[in-house]
């Protein structure tokens, strides 16, 4: 009777043991093939992500280019570089429309329609800005810049780009400096090729004090005109002559109405690019990443094309043969740097002496 007992406490054991065995193994188990909850600190996604297309963060928008010059120019250049950048990068999601030749804003009102956000992106003369800061008045002192690269050197370095800060008062951001290069005069009564040449002469600027201390001090008048009414006062001897690089000259035709260009080179035309501060903090990253890369690609493009420009409206307006070409030695330069120290004298303190020296440094 105790063997019995024995053998079936033994019979029972056996069973209980194969039986936690079999549920062990998972493998009859309809249970044990789902997956197991995953652990706290499992780098598996909880959630999937808003987007899996870059694409669809970037924000469906118009962007507008007002400028006042023509086609052939580096402004147009640059502007369309510009345009082209951001459309292909953004699979043409953002749409950017350029309007050159005073078609949508004029000198007079183009910056006024930026602060109210009426266009997103103009490229004005700094000469239109001195009276926003003083410091916009480089570009017209005479004879400061040796060649484009001395004065990218500057705008973008920290004294210019200080210069550019000091809009944001208006709600304007500066994004860069755009090229034209020196300025050369053209004019309808003689040859210019030396400082007294000038005495009686009315000329078109692009206005500002310094530009009116330049030809003050060489005994001629000047006078703020619109770009796009310029030729029409050249025409009608409503001014004598004006100031421009031969791209701007040469673009809009200028010999036709001008017998005589002096080769001079003692200003400069230079643009900054600028926009709304409202536009741009309404864009994302992922669409202000694009606006940017548009911005840089036109900047190359303007300033590219600045030097090459000239250089081609130069020789074409040679072979036009409509106006009468002077180039002024080094040793008339130097005549006219001397004739036109005064000019230093009064506006380096205004502009600031760190920032004219800083000028001058540049190659």
């Amino acid at each position: 009777m105790l063997k019995m007992k024995k053998i079936s406490t033994l019979l029972l054991t056996s069973v209980l043991t194969l039986s936690l065995a079999a549920c062990g193994s998972g493998g009859g188990s309809k249970d044990a093939a789902q997956p197991s909850a995953a652990p706290a600190n499992s780098a598996a996604p909880t959630s999937a992500p808003a987007s899996s297309n870059p694409q669809d963060d970037i924000q469906p928008i118009t962007i507008k280019i007002s400028h006042v010059v023509a086609e052939n120019t580096p402004k147009q250049k640059g502007a369309v570089a510009m345009k082209d950048e951001i459309e292909k990068l953004s699979n043409g999601k953002i749409k950017v429309q350029v309007f050159p030749n005073s078609q949508l804003f004029g000198d007079k009102d183009e910056y006024q329609n930026l602060v109210a956000n009426n266009v997103q992106f103009i490229i004005p003369d700094m000469a239109k800005l001195v009276g926003n800061d003083p410091g916009f008045n480089i570009p017209s002192m005479p004879f400061l810049f040796n060649s484009d690269k001395a004065a990218e050197g500057f705008w973008d370095g920290p004294k210019g780009q200080e210069i550019f800060k000091k809009l944001e008062k208006d709600g304007v951001l500066g994004m860069g400096f755009w090229p034209n290069g020196p300025k050369q005069i053209t004019n309808n009564k003689r040859p210019i090729k030396a400082p007294e040449d000038l005495k009686g002469l009315k000329f078109r600027t692009q206005g500002g004090q310094v530009l009116e201390k330049v030809y003050a001090t060489l005994g001629a008048g000047s006078v703020s005109i619109p770009f796009n009414e310029l030729y029409t006062a050249l025409q009608q001897g409503t001014v004598d002559g004006e100031e421009n690089t031969f791209s701007n000259i040469e673009s809009k035709k200028f010999d036709e109405v001008q017998k005589y260009t002096t080769v001079m080179g003692h200003t400069r035309v230079d643009y900054v690019l600028l926009t709304n501060t409202k536009f741009w903090n309404s864009l994302n990253d992922a669409t202000k990443k694009i606006v940017e890369a548009g911005i840089k690609k036109g900047t190359e493009v303007a300033r590219t094309e600045a030097n090459a420009l000239n250089e081609k409206a130069y020789q074409t307006l040679k072979d036009r043969k409509k106006t009468e070409i002077y180039v002024l030695s080094k040793d008339e330069i130097a005549k006219f740097r001397d004739a036109l120290k005064p000019v230093y004298d009064e506006y380096t303190p205004i502009i600031g002496e760190d920032v004219i020296k800083d000028a001058m440094s540049r190659e």
